[in-house]
């Protein structure tokens, strides 16, 4: 089932390409939702990834997403794994046919260098503001001294 979302382009990543050849791309559009704008992040994988060439930051786009899951040790992960984007130069493009969707990656063609408990989560992309809320409710919560 496809869904689609518009909003503004916040941040796009460089392409990532792993040993095994796997490439993705990152972007964060921003949504408004009322008096809380939401930041979404949305990948691009393999040959998708060259979608995100002729788009900017700042840029109104429209993108054509799919939500994929997946359970890793008894956790539940989702990402949202954009096809299509409408807007701006973007536009110029070739639309896409409705089929015209990357297929899911295997298990053996994805990255294998993750061996933490959350598979997609880099230290280098970890939100400081979240590490020092979680400390602060860790303190809260008990007696043990947390240091970040």
């Amino acid at each position: 089932m496809a869904y689609e979302l518009t909003g503004k382009v916040k941040l796009i990543q460089e392409p990532q390409t792993f040993a095994s050849g796997f490439t993705r791309r990152e972007v964060v559009v921003t949504v408004d939702d009322g008096a809380y704008p939401q930041d979404i992040n949305l990948e691009f994988l393999q040959d998708k990834v060259s979608l995100l060439d002729n788009v900017s930051e700042g840029q109104e786009i429209k993108v054509s997403f799919d939500i994929r899951g997946r359970e890793y040790n008894g956790r539940y992960f989702n990402n949202l794994v954009g096809w299509k984007i409408e807007g701006g130069e973007a536009a110029a493009s070739p639309p896409a046919a409705a089929d015209d969707r990357p297929p899911i990656p295997s298990d053996s063609e994805a990255p294998g260098e993750f061996e933490d408990d959350i598979p997609f989560v880099r230290s280098d992309f970890a939100q400081p503001c979240c590490q020092n809320q979680s400390a602060r409710m860790l303190q809260r919560s008990s007696d043990i001294p947390v240091a970040w």
